[in-house]
């Protein structure tokens, strides 16, 4: 399948990852129905809904609620029809039941943070922004990183932080965490990447760089850390591996799904499941291998480095 030329982004806009590698590999044409099981702010979903156009639809979902006003203000622009769904992926044939659709040509799923809810320090997920530890992706509902962190037990957060983060410390990080909490809640992500780089770095004092060399990039010592909790929070792992059960269901013959990962234990599910779906004649085709960012998407946006595309496509009627 051909990589298309990468274009350049407005100003102001954060630039969806691997847009053009979706492009291509979802491949929507007018007419067609497609479904972005996390939408943010419709980044990916305002170049599938232009594609599919006046007589397609695109069904957006999105876990976390304040995705939504913003994501709607981008699609109305547009002027094609579109309709938005606050609920996980997870529950993506109740969403389509509910629309009255059976089957669908495309299905997206960007299993990265959006670079909004980074920036957002009030949503706790950023380990250079202090705010308090949330990271929720829907906050009505479930226990925060501050109250998972206040009840844990320490070898279930080094088995957590080895499995969802790929954290080479995790003993050290889990033992540090553990100990840090006997004196005081840790409620701050601020306080939460001080304990981790403590517990981690040899020279504590030495900042941090992101680029130490032209061409190389470090990560943040909190980075994993960060990241496996976010997975806990939220049941990412569970809500992907139900949405790769249902998604030959939902897909027409013929049809593609696409979904970007951006951790090992995120990438085997979604690789395992693809390849199964072939062994048992689901799907047609899939990626032989995964997809990565260029150089240049990856200098201009960091969250692109770790991120995985793959692609399966429905098996066709014989």
């Amino acid at each position: 399948m051909k990589r298309p030329r990468q274009r350049s982004t407005p100003a102001g806009e954060h630039r969806p990852v691997l847009l053009d590698e979706v492009l291509a590999a979802l491949d929507p044409k007018p007419g067609q129905v497609v479904v972005d099981t996390t939408v943010g702010w419709a980044g990916h979903s305002a170049e599938l809904l232009r594609r599919v156009g006046p007589s397609g639809r695109l069904v957006g979902i999105d876990f976390d609620p304040d995705n939504l006003p913003r994501a709607r203000e981008r699609l109305d622009v547009i002027g094609y029809p579109f309709s938005l769904h606050h609920g996980n992926f997870a529950g993506l044939q109740t969403v389509l039941a509910a629309e009255g659709i059976t089957a669908v040509d495309a299905v997206l799923a960007d299993l990265g943070m959006s670079s909004m809810q980074v920036d957002d320090a009030e949503r706790g997920f950023s380990y250079a922004r202090d705010g308090p530890l949330d990271m929720r992706m829907d906050r009505s509902r479930g226990r925060t990183a501050a109250q998972l962190l206040a009840t844990i037990s320490e070898d279930d957060l080094r088995q957590a932080l080895h499995d969802l983060g790929d954290e080479p410390e995790a003993a050290r990080v889990a033992q540090a965490i553990v100990r840090a909490r006997q004196s005081a809640l840790i409620e701050r992500t601020a306080d939460l990447a001080r304990i981790i780089r403590e517990a981690t770095e040899s020279d504590p004092k030495r900042p941090w760089r992101l680029h130490p060399q032209p061409g190389q990039w470090n990560l943040h010592p909190a980075a994993r850390t960060f990241q496996a909790l976010r997975i806990l929070v939220n049941r990412e792992l569970a809500n992907l591996e139900q949405l790769l059960r249902v998604l030959p269901a939902v897909l027409k013959p013929g049809g593609r799904a696409v979904i970007i990962s951006f951790h090992s234990g995120e990438d085997r599910l979604v690789k395992a499941a693809f390849r199964d779906g072939m062994k048992a004649g689901v799907y047609g085709r899939t990626a032989a291998d995964p997809i990565r960012a260029r150089f240049e998407e990856r200098t201009a946006n960091p969250r692109s480095r770790s991120a995985k595309l793959r692609w399966a496509e429905r098996a066709r009627s014989k």
